[in-house]
Formats: structure tokens, sequence, C-alpha cells
């Protein structure tokens, strides 16, 4: 209608949900931006530690601005795994892509490597969350080793089709090799938390890729 202002741009939510605005236009804030703020909090300090304060200082929101625009915390974490996957993972699909099992797991320990001692977050967001959460029963728990189930589904599917393709020197069990990864993966994340130089997990990677058994 004619004389109304026109509406903020969709990716911008009003920060004034307890109306602190005096004057002037109600300051915005960007999502996208918050939501990144988010998940460096959530990385740094895993769900639990990550209190709300926390959240909404990095964000620069106040609590009511982040219930509007994510439901609650819980949901913006949900949110931030999204993102984290999205953005930080993003080397899996090639990862996966890779012509024999052994380029699957150079590709892989070469990707978490630089994921968890690359920047200033420092280990796998999967792994402080599912580490760092003391009920066991906790939705959040469910939800990150849900997805983590899911990548090593995927893994496990390749491992088999390996497997399948004569591409191992040994008898392997596509389970067992999965985990085997995994669990290399996890600790160097655990290795890089605990303050390990990005020199000295690729030392790691370098004993692990000695000992696999494909060509």
């Amino acid at each position: 209608m004619a004389g109304l202002d026109p509406a903020p741009p969709s990716h911008y939510i009003p920060l004034d949900m307890e109306k602190l605005a005096t004057r002037g236009r109600p300051r915005e804030f960007d999502v996208d931006q918050a939501l990144a703020a988010a998940l460096s909090v959530f990385w740094t300090k895993g769900y639990e530690g990550a209190s709300l304060t926390d959240l909404t200082e990095a964000m620069g929101i106040t609590r009511p601005s982040l219930y509007a625009a994510f439901g609650n915390k819980e949901e913006l974490f949900k949110q931030a795994l999204d993102l984290y996957e999205s953005e930080k993972l993003s080397y899996v699909k090639g990862a996966l892509e890779a012509p024999t099992a052994r380029g699957v797991v150079e590709r892989f320990l070469e990707g978490a490597i630089g994921n968890v001692a690359g920047g200033s977050c420092r280990g796998c967001l999967g792994v402080i969350a599912s580490v760092n959460c003391s009920n066991p029963d906790s939705p959040i728990r469910a939800e990150v080793l849900a997805r983590a189930e899911s990548s090593r589904a995927a893994i496990r599917q390749r491992m088999q089709r390996a497997i399948d393709e004569g591409d191992f020197l040994v008898p392997v069990d596509a389970e067992a090799i999965t985990r085997y990864m995994t669990t290399v993966m996890q600790g160097l994340s655990v290795q890089a938390s605990a303050g390990a130089s990005v020199e000295e997990l690729q030392e790691v990677a370098k004993a692990a890729l000695a000992m696999w058994p494909s060509k």
C-alpha cells in the first residue's frame, strides 16, 4: 500500500524485539553473519559450554532476537551444524569420489587436518559437541551422532565398493576399515584441540597411510 515503508530485505531481522530502540529506525542484523558467529561459539565451547549470553554477545543480538530468528538454542545449534557441514566439510564429496580407497583416505585426512587445525577454531565441531555433552539422552547428542552415522554410512559404502573392486591388498571388512578411518580422523580432532600443529597432524596422517592396506 502507498505510504508504507517498504519491508526490509528478507535476510535481515529487526533487532528491537525488546523495544530497546528509542529513536530512529530499528537496528538490524544479518542472519548469515549472526549464524557464523554462533558457529564459532559452539565450535569453541561445545553445545553445553556455550551459554545464551556467549551466543548473543558474539552474534550482536538480544535473546528475543535470537528466539525470533532461530527458534531456540537447540535449533540454532542445528542450523550451525548445517553451516558447518556445507562450509567446513565440503571436502567430503570430493574425497568419496577418489578413484581408489587410498585416494579416499588421503583426501579425507588432508581435508580433516585443514578443518580441525587450519583456522581460528580447532577440533571437529561434531566431536566437540558429542564428547562435551554430559546427558547421553540429549537430543543434541542424538543429532550429532545421527549425522556422524550418515557420514560413516557413505564411507562404508565407498569402502565396500573398493573391496568389491579388489582395491585392498588383504581381506578387510567395510565396517571395520571405516571405523579405523573415522577413529584416526577423530584422533586428529582431539590432538588439534589439545594444540597439535598442522605439521604434527600431517605426520600422524602419513603414519596412518603407511599402514593403509590398499594400493
